[in-house]
């Protein structure tokens, strides 16, 4: 019975514990995932900037 006391008694502590760390992973891979798309869209950037605007270079 004592266990069950116990268990009910730090549940909110425990979830919101547990929310907060699933909040900072989540954080963390987001902000992962917006520098990739950074460097993907400077990179595509850049390969466009060097390409040809026209159809120039190109066999007709």
């Amino acid at each position: 019975m004592r266990e069950t006391v116990v268990a009910v008694a730090t549940w909110p502590v425990t979830s919101q514990q547990r929310a907060r760390r699933n909040a900072l992973v989540a954080s963390t891979a987001l902000t992962a995932r917006r520098s990739e798309l950074r460097e993907v869209e400077d990179f595509l950037a850049r390969h466009a900037a060097r390409r040809p605007r026209s159809g120039a270079g190109r066999p007709a």
